[in-house]
């Protein structure tokens, strides 16, 4: 239940408020004045406070100025015995959440503090939700398809855990928001996650982009940096396509995560590191172990959940959707009227080879916004989008001539299994 703090300079009042509200199991601390109370609060965080508006050494209007302070979403009930509406209507304003005469009806005192921890939850829950969206430049996952539903249902059974996980899949595809939802979904969600791409930086930096390194530690290096473990610390670390790091590197990563520090480059100073780690890669890494370029104790290190992201093709279904997604927020994004899309353009989306996964659908859909008309049509997708030596004149010639969308996609299917053999 809750966690209440009393306080009131009479000793009666406050043993009878703690017997009524421990019946209720609630847990109950006291203060018998208001400066007190203060230090009560900044040791300890309590759902609901009920104060005395009289007291010694610090009177409760004073301390709930304080409170507000200290502990803005702490509700605070005000409780007098020489009470009048002015005084009730001046702790309201200072921020109370309710205010009862004494002696306080105890039902009344109940059903307020119920009131009062309900409206505190709901403060809670809304800045967190806040603090997710603000933080976190994360996108929707988009899609219904049997393989996305999967994905997101181990994210959710995932994330809460500290377990690695590897995610694979053809660039593209979406990986890095996979490793972006298990953070959001995570209880280190108020840490930072912090990303580096292995293959973007040289073999020769990579020790320092991870661990860091100390002043003079090399040529170049003229000042200490911390490096990527040490800023995600209480956080998540998201190495994206790990299948690129160095073996030399791969060694130290695997030292990192087995003993949890962490040494910089020519340091010698040993640094305790608390992160979770998550990897991703478009390689297949069994292949590379085969091939002796990965180390197969890394690659048990952080498979402890394996998550594969399938490519846009195997995903045909989820079009639309991303489609739609698409639409709404490059049409945003340029401050333009919203556009649509018809039933055959869409058809005709889902029979292109997406070789580039998402990114390349995202960057044909504002091709199409950028080039269309109000309304995109199969038109535009013919002229915009599939390549002049592609079936597009028998699609232009037979495209109207069909009764249903079932006959259309079929069509569509056949002439793009012909074209793909050529």
């Amino acid at each position: 239940m809750a966690k209440i703090l009393i306080v009131d300079d009479e000793e009666a009042i406050r043993r009878t408020l703690r017997d009524i509200l421990e019946f209720e199991k609630h847990e109950v601390d006291e203060s018998a004045d208001g400066l007190d109370g203060l230090a009560k609060i900044k040791r300890t965080k309590y759902d609901v406070v009920i104060m005395d508006i009289k007291m010694p050494k610090m009177d409760g209007l004073e301390a709930l100025d304080r409170i507000q302070i200290l502990s803005p979403d702490t509700p605070v009930i005000m409780i007098s015995g020489h009470g009048n509406i002015e005084t009730a209507v001046e702790a309201v304003k200072k921020g109370a959440f309710d205010y009862i005469s004494k002696p306080p009806d105890l039902n009344r005192l109940l059903i307020t503090i119920r009131n009062a921890m309900d409206k505190s939850s709901l403060i809670t829950e809304t800045k967190v939700l806040k603090r997710r969206v603000a933080k976190s430049k994360t996108q929707e996952i988009i899609g219904e398809s049997s393989s996305i539903s999967k994905i997101k249902e181990t994210i959710e059974r995932v994330a809460p855990t500290e377990a690695r996980v590897l995610i694979t899949g053809s660039n593209g595809t979406g990986k890095e928001l996979v490793a972006r939802w298990i953070h959001e979904y995570s209880e280190r969600n108020k840490q930072p996650i912090v990303e580096v791409n292995c293959a973007a930086i040289p073999s020769e930096l990579i020790e320092s982009e991870l661990f860091g390194h100390e002043k003079g530690a090399f040529t170049s290096a003229h000042k200490q940096r911390i490096g990527k473990f040490e800023q995600a610390n209480g956080g998540t670390l998201f190495l994206d396509e790990i299948g690129d790091m160095s073996l030399s590197a791969q060694a130290k990563v695997l030292r990192a995560l087995q003993e949890s520090k962490i040494t910089r480059v020519g340091g010698d100073k040993e640094l305790k590191v608390n992160v979770r780690v998550l990897a991703a890669t478009n390689k297949d890494l069994r292949e590379e172990i085969a091939k002796g370029n990965f180390r197969e104790d890394l690659y048990h290190r952080l498979a402890v959940i394996i998550i594969k992201v399938p490519a846009l093709n195997d995903r045909r279904d989820d079009i639309p959707l991303l489609v739609e997604h698409f639409i709404s927020k490059i049409c945003d994004d340029y401050g333009m009227p919203m556009k649509s899309i018809n039933k055959k353009a869409l058809i005709a989306l889902q029979n292109v080879n997406w070789t580039g996964n998402i990114r390349e659908l995202r960057n044909v859909v504002e091709r199409l916004i950028i080039l269309s008309d109000k309304e995109i049509t199969e038109e535009d997708v013919f002229s915009y989008v599939m390549p002049s030596s592609a079936p597009e004149s028998r699609f232009r010639e037979f495209f109207d001539k069909f009764q249903n969308m079932e006959e259309l996609q079929s069509f569509i299917e056949g002439e793009y299994k012909k074209y793909k053999k050529v």
